[in-house]
């Protein structure tokens, strides 16, 4: 039985974290703020940017399992201490830094994603992620660490809340036949990776030595527009069409003065304007794990936030 440490408690930590459990590892997660036990799963409160803290935390550790992430605003901030905490605690426990990484350090591009295109974003949130992974892969290239990185597309699927783009936003009110709002332009292609298929790629990876030392993109179902998504998301619902509609840039531009999340999402905002497609076709061609398909993700997401609703209004 193997010992494991999750970084972070969010959506793909708390997946990860469970997955791991389910399979009979032992598994502790970190985070700031610490949890109740669950079954199989210890919680640890301690900031993870403190490396003589966390390394004693990882010690005996098959791998950690980094799926945290500090606030939006504070990426530029708070990302490189943490990084250089988590390669600091993989040098001193010789546990394999398993990173969950995201596609912004490729910047915009024209055509699929592949994990061989450079890492040539301009903006701050993406450099910063680029920088993340260049110095893991520099430290794993010099054989003081062994690293690897996972890069997902927004997050879709149970667990997923406020942070999704089809989530919170989105899920609610079509489940009540309301229209629903999106970021950029809902008729471009867009990526989106199933929550659980993030938990299973990173669980894979750990045990792969011939993973490491580069960077894999999560097994991602064909890009479907936000208006196609939704309309499955209806159909599985009964609920019927609803009309979808981009949020107009004067309204975002307005929205930005008073949210500083909205202000961050001005970096990206060329991921909803254009097409944003991955293709992981190169680890399904070398690993198990496949995207879970597309029906099975809509049924469980919608029975997922049926649930989730009818709890909020039990306890309303």
């Amino acid at each position: 039985m193997s010992f494991h440490v999750v970084i972070g408690y969010g959506p793909a930590g708390a997946a990860t974290a469970r997955l791991l459990a389910e399979q009979g590892r032992t598994v502790r997660v970190v985070t700031r703020s610490g949890r109740s036990p669950e079954p199989g799963i210890e919680h640890v409160a301690l900031d993870a940017s403190d490396s003589r803290r966390l390394a004693d935390a990882v010690q005996g550790a098959a791998a950690i399992h980094s799926c945290a992430a500090p606030p939006y605003h504070r990426w530029a901030a708070d990302w490189p201490p943490l990084a250089s905490s988590l390669c600091a605690a993989a040098e001193a426990t010789g546990a394999v830094l398993v990173m969950l990484g995201n596609l912004y350090g490729y910047g915009p591009v024209d055509g699929p994603m592949t994990e061989e295109l450079p890492l040539a974003a301009t903006g701050t949130k993406g450099r910063v992620r680029a920088a993340v992974w260049e110095r893991a892969r520099e430290l794993h290239e010099q054989g003081r660490i062994r690293a690897v990185e996972v890069r997902a597309s927004d997050f879709f699927g149970p667990g997923v809340t406020d942070g999704g783009h089809l989530a919170a936003r989105v899920v609610p009110p079509l489940l009540r036949g309301k229209p629903v709002t999106t970021l950029g332009d809902p008729d471009a292609p867009h990526s989106w990776t199933y929550l659980p298929d993030v938990a299973r790629t990173l669980v894979e990876v750990a045990g792969e030595e011939r993973a490491w030392g580069r960077a894999w993109h999560v097994p991602t179902q064909p890009a479907r527009s936000v208006r196609e998504m939704v309309e499955r998301l209806c159909s599985q619902a009964g609920t019927g069409p609803v009309a979808v509609r981009g949020l107009p840039s004067a309204v975002v531009g307005v929205a930005a003065l008073f949210s500083p999340l909205i202000r961050e999402l001005k970096e990206i905002r060329y991921q909803f304007d254009r097409p944003f497609v991955v293709n992981s076709s190169a680890y399904e061609a070398a690993f198990a794990v496949r995207s879970t398909p597309v029906d099975e993700q809509v049924k469980a997401t919608v029975e997922w936030w049926r649930e989730r609703l009818a709890a909020g209004d039990r306890h309303g």
